[in-house]
């Protein structure tokens, strides 16, 4: 095969075997790869209804046909299993250089089931593979595991681990690679780690195999020459200011999400912002593998009371630790983003959970004897001191390791907390950005920003600006994000570069520069529309599983909050989320019936009968 790898690597970790078989082209073809293929295997060998810890779960790891091929930001993975904060399907996406060596040490996918005794990493270079003790990792942070593998395999090894929030099961436990790198939502890690699989390391040689590499190449060059045009004279915000410069765009529009989401605006939010991170504590921009853009930040605290240096954080982290939590001290906000790459751990539920713990202990449901201390709205030293908690379970830091939706209900109101399908939302006010709204209630993962980011033409103006507020139009709009995130992702590239590069720029999205790069990759043949309906056929998938599972209408849905409270001030005033008209017309476009469930004639049109 070309593009593909055509291998997928079982690893039994009860038994401790290992076995690769031949990835079927067809099914290649018609799930592209990366995300399409891991809910492909779960929904063939995967009972929905079990639960997350079980040994029955399976971990998928996948690449696509795109990552590892130099094709512009072509370097991402997906981990797929079933999530122990939502109990949905899940697929966490990361980048940096370890999809990239993934791919290139032979396989398409790793699909890990089973539970192994003890600790084990699996070691796979050139196509070679096995398992290895980890007893000795057990315990350490993902720096420490890193720089210890990288020694006892080889120093250009990429490595993808849990740390001690993972292997304590914290239900958003995140899986990270290249030491700050994160596959971060919906508890990936901690099902690493009930797993006892600390980490997976890869080592590979040489170019991957392309069908046409002349077309390739010159595909390759024209995308970069655009990206080159279009930045001829500044370098691009996003190098510049990373996904920080969000902040002032949100705070602009009045979508900022502010003290738990009571509030859309912040008088502050200059003292956390992109040229305030620029200013004071950015070092260089990083990259990922074969990535023109350079978004990452590398970054130095030199205040003692928070010094670190690492990389990030991201706009979501900055949302949830500052102004999610009425914390303006930007070094309190990237010490917490440091905590949570070295223990392993979603930065946007963390500081979430933080946001929802003060508002409740602020209106008087959540004791301070429970937590130890007074828990403020701003204290950026409990911030930070509960975020360590938090990855080692320590005291109420046990409490915040369920999630935000398990704290407030044990404490009687989990209306306080921010989540669709327990999952909490991400860095986008939803009363003011209508489409984000719909977005989130209908994503398969739980509350997500990736699954349709409709803040690139609600507010960014990519391709066209649409009126973030009108909620009239929003269903087709998300369907057709969600499609297009669904072929990005089993792609195996970056939704920055792809949805600017490899589509149509029009808001009826259509992938011919995917198509294009795909058949220059795999020879496959791919149509226009056939790319189109792959990445149809892979959301209802992801659909099927969660019916399965027992989801429906009912869960497709927002806190009260923000359904019935219209917001009090800044340009999203007297705004509440029209979801259940967005849902009505969202169901019809996409073939399923009014609870939610995709019809018999959809699912046989798909090929998922």
């Amino acid at each position: 095969m070309h593009g593909w790898r055509g291998r997928v690597l079982r690893v039994n970790l009860t038994t401790g075997t290992l076995k690769e078989e031949r990835l079927d082209p067809k099914v290649a073809k018609d799930y592209i790869g990366g995300r399409g293929l891991g809910i492909y295997y779960l929904n063939k060998e995967l009972d929905p209804r079990i639960e997350p810890f079980s040994t029955e779960n399976m971990m998928i790891m996948a690449v696509g046909p795109l990552t590892g091929t130099r094709v512009p930001t072509g370097a991402r993975y997906m981990i797929m299993t079933k999530s122990p904060l939502t109990g949905s399907v899940t697929c966490s996406n990361s980048g940096g250089k370890f999809p990239k060596e993934m791919k290139k040490s032979g396989f398409d996918a790793f699909i890990f089931t089973g539970r192994s005794e003890k600790p084990v990493y699996l070691w796979v270079s050139n196509g070679k593979y096995e398992l290895r003790s980890a007893s000795h990792l057990w315990g350490k942070t993902v720096n420490e595991t890193t720089d210890i593998l990288n020694g006892e395999t080889s120093p250009e090894a990429k490595v993808a681990c849990i740390g001690p929030a993972g292997e304590r099961l914290v239900l958003f436990a995140a899986v990270m690679n290249d030491k700050d790198r994160s596959a971060a939502r919906s508890g990936v890690g901690a099902v690493m780690g009930s797993k006892n699989l600390k980490a997976v390391v890869v080592r590979g040689e040489g170019d991957i195999s392309l069908y046409d590499g002349e077309g390739f190449n010159k595909l390759r060059a024209g995308a970069l020459s655009k990206f080159k045009e279009a930045n001829k004279d500044s370098p691009p915000v996003l190098r510049v200011y990373g996904t920080s410069y969000a902040v002032g765009s949100n705070q602009k529009v009045g979508i900022l999400p502010t003290k738990n989401f009571q509030q859309s605006i912040w008088e502050k939010w200059e003292k956390v912002s992109s040229q305030t991170m620029v200013d004071n504590f950015l070092e260089k921009p990083k990259y990922c593998a074969d990535c023109p853009i350079g978004c990452g930040r590398g970054t130095r605290v030199k205040d003692p009371e928070f010094e670190g240096e690492g990389e990030g954080p991201e706009y979501e982290t900055i949302y949830a630790f500052g102004p999610d939590c009425l914390n303006d001290n930007l070094a309190a906000v990237i010490k917490a983003n440091y905590i949570c790459n070295d223990l392993g751990m979603d930065t946007i539920s963390m500081g979430s959970a933080i946001a929802c713990a003060m508002e409740l202990y602020d209106r008087g449901y959540l004791p301070e004897k429970d937590i130890g201390q007074p828990l403020k709205w701003g204290d950026a030293k409990a911030i930070v001191e509960f975020t360590r908690k938090t990855g080692y379970r320590e005291g109420f830091g046990d409490i915040l390791a369920q999630g935000s939706y398990r704290m407030a209900e044990q404490y009687g109101h989990p209306e306080l907390a921010m989540v669709s399908k327990k999952q909490d939302l991400a860095g986008y006010h939803p009363q003011g950005i209508q489409g984000m709204g719909l977005a989130y209630a209908t994503s398969p993962i739980g509350a997500s920003h990736m699954r349709a980011q409709t803040a690139y033409f609600e507010v960014f103006g990519v391709p066209t600006i649409v009126d973030p507020q009108e909620w009239k139009g929003k269903p087709r709009l998300v369907k057709i994000h969600q499609d297009m995130s669904s072929v990005i992702d089993s792609s195996g590239v970056c939704y920055f570069f792809a949805i600017r590069y490899y589509v149509r720029p029009v808001l009826e999205v259509t992938p011919e520069g995917f198509c294009n790069f795909l058949n220059a990759a795999t020879g496959a043949g791919y149509t226009v529309e056939e790319v189109e309906k792959a990445g149809e056929r892979i959301f209802n998938a992801e659909r099927q599983f969660m019916v399965k599972a027992g989801f429906s209408r009912k869960d497709d849905t927002l806190p009260d909050r923000l359904l019935k409270d219209p917001m009090p001030e800044g340009p999203s005033k007297g705004l509440v989320v029209h979801l259940d008209e967005m849902l009505n017309e969202y169901y019809k476009l996409r073939g399923w019936d009014q609870n939610g469930i995709p019809t018999k004639e959809k699912l046989r049109e798909l090929g998922l009968e």
